[in-house]
């Protein structure tokens, strides 16, 4: 690398520096555009080590470019913005946004409760400022963190974006990055943290240019899911990436990252390139958290890695089946019944923060018909589960909606071109193969069209319905719960050593201590009703009733299905797990 140079256009005294990095190339030069118009080419000079750079002055803010690579016009994969898609003109950036807020009130993750959410379809809108209009929403319902699924550019207008291609440039039919950094400040005055979900493993299959400059950027000895893997022994692609945290932190004022699918990153550097944006991490001011989604259920990259926790997928498989007996896909190494519920509680994640959650997109928006779990259980037993989430000590996540238990569903769609998108399409099939709504051809045929545009309407959150029962019921649970995790005694710790679950035939029973002071919660998951007189930890006289569901009666010994009751006492017999 060289020293003071940064790729793709970089605003100077009096005009605009371009620096290019490539390998395929002998010549190159900057093609500048006014409207849609080529106005102005200029040739770079080689400058060593594959870079070439070149200054044009008397331009600034707001111009449009692409770069000629042997006479080949190629958009800026380094661009701050791309307003008409991944595979036009790239605009020269110069924030004039004033912060209005400082950060929020530093916390651990093991204390947020964090509120996942797509920018597309959380308003009517769909983009950062429609988003923003909700905040104080979400303040008001008692969530501290708001994560964003992926907002940089990716091709087409709809997707989740996980397929991004051009990591510095949000995505533009959300808005401006200037729309991206009032959300974010807006969050703040409400003392919400700003988490960003970011993709380091793979990169879209439309629009990704990287290759064309240099192949040197991926490497064909590792690959993934998605095709070749990034190469994080090549100082660009690892600069790419590592200087990619910096900029979400030192431009944005993001307070974290979740790194997406970190077991399918392979860097075999002496130093990971994960350790090295966790020192990013930790050495900006203030220090920022980093969240990694493992599907191997490996918590050491918590400490090997220097990350904060990983999102742990048991508890929602667990829950799930518990409440459904569903058992295809990777549902069918689990067993239904509250004794395996309990088992996966007291797992022993004694020393990592895990995030527990009973919906995300990927839980939701995989399933064939992006069906959420409160529209394939009864909403006794959706408020339930729901209780316990939120109880246990474990960080809890929760999917844009799932606070009124919202009826529409999140699904997966696309905005490719046809071919592509059929490919896309066919491709998650075989994906999913093992899920009956994949691989049944009747059932297949029923599956909305990624494509469609419909598809993405369908998955848009109707905010008013927030008031009508059920979902009225729903929202004052939550708000309930929440309030409780803040204020409780017990609740508002989250020590994992803290905890013991039991199951009493179909009756679940967790306690949590913290000191002197003890909270039981009890859930009946039998299809029958219970009485609390054989359950032992319902028969200590001097607990007293700290909250019950709606469909307890407090005058009656019995636990109707899917009931739940928090009791409040004091012991000195229960210790810490160690």
């Amino acid at each position: 690398m060289i020293d003071g140079l940064r790729l793709g256009a970089e605003l100077m005294s009096g005009g605009v520096r371009f620096c290019v990095y490539t390998t395929t190339a002998a010549s190159c030069a900057v093609r500048l555009y006014e409207a849609a118009t080529p106005s102005l080419t200029r040739v770079m000079t080689p400058v060593g080590e594959g870079v070439f750079a070149t200054t044009v002055e008397g331009i600034g803010p707001g111009t449009r470019y692409m770069f000629l690579l042997d006479g080949r016009e190629l958009p800026d994969p380094y661009a701050r913005f791309l307003p008409a898609g991944v595979h036009a003109p790239a605009m020269v950036m110069q924030s004039g946004y004033a912060w209005k807020s400082g950060y929020p009130r530093r916390r651990g993750l093991s204390e947020h409760i964090i509120y996942e959410l797509h920018v597309g379809t959380f308003s009517e809108e769909g983009t950062f400022a429609g988003a923003q209009a909700h905040l104080c929403d979400l303040a008001n319902l008692g969530v501290t963190a708001i994560e964003l699924m992926p907002v940089t550019a990716f091709a087409g207008n709809r997707g989740w974006g996980y397929d991004s291609v051009a990591l510095y440039a949000p995505h533009s039919a959300y808005g401006e990055p200037d729309d991206l950094r009032a959300f974010v400040d807006e969050a703040h005055s409400w003392n919400l943290c700003v988490f960003l979900d970011v993709v380091y493993n793979h990169f879209g299959p439309a629009g990704n240019y990287l290759a064309a400059y240099s192949q040197d950027y991926f490497t064909s000895e590792v690959r993934t899911p998605w095709g070749e893997a990034p190469n994080f022994s090549n100082a660009f692609m690892r600069n790419y990436v590592v200087d990619n945290a910096r900029y979400w932190f030192d431009e944005f004022h993001f307070d974290g990252l979740r790194l997406d699918a970190v077991h399918t990153i392979v860097d075999h550097s002496s130093r990971h390139v994960l350790r090295a944006v966790s020192d990013v991490a930790a050495g900006a001011v203030p220090p920022r958290i980093l969240v990694g989604e493992d599907d191997r259920k490996d918590l050491s990259i918590a400490t090997d890695q220097g990350m904060h926790g990983v999102w742990v997928n048991d508890f929602h498989h667990q829950v799930r089946v518990c409440l459904t007996d569903e058992r295809d896909g990777y549902f069918a190494s689990y067993r239904p019944g509250a004794a395996n519920l309990a088992r996966v509680i007291n797992r022993g994640y004694s020393t990592q923060t895990v995030v527990y959650y009973i919906q995300n997109h990927d839980q939701v928006g995989n399933r064939a018909f992006g069906t959420r779990l409160s529209a394939d259980v009864s909403c006794d037993a959706y408020c339930a589960v729901s209780s316990l989430l939120l109880f246990l000590p474990m960080t809890p996540l929760l999917f844009m909606g799932q606070e009124w238990a919202a009826s529409n569903p999140f699904l997966f769609f696309t905005d490719h071109d046809p071919e592509l998108g059929a490919r896309v399409t066919e491709g998650r099939r075989a994906a999913f193969h093992f899920f009956a709504a994949f691989s049944d051809l009747t059932m297949r045929e029923k599956i909305p069209d990624p494509q469609d545009k419909r598809t993405f309407s369908m998955s848009k959150l109707n905010w008013s319905e927030r008031q009508t029962m059920p979902h009225a019921r729903v929202y004052s649970l939550y708000r309930k719960w929440l309030w409780l995790r803040r204020n409780d005694p017990v609740l508002r710790h989250s020590r994992l050593q803290c905890i013991d679950a039991t199951a009493n035939e179909e009756v679940l029973v967790v306690k949590r201590w913290f000191g002197d002071d003890v909270r039981t919660l009890i859930v009946n998951f039998d299809a029958r009703s219970i009485s609390l007189n054989r359950i032992d930890s319902a028969a200590d006289q001097t607990q007293r009733l700290e909250w019950c569901s709606d469909n307890f009666d407090e005058d009656s010994t019995l636990l109707r299905p899917f009931a739940a009751i928090l009791l409040a006492s004091t012991r000195r017999d229960l210790q810490c797990r160690r």
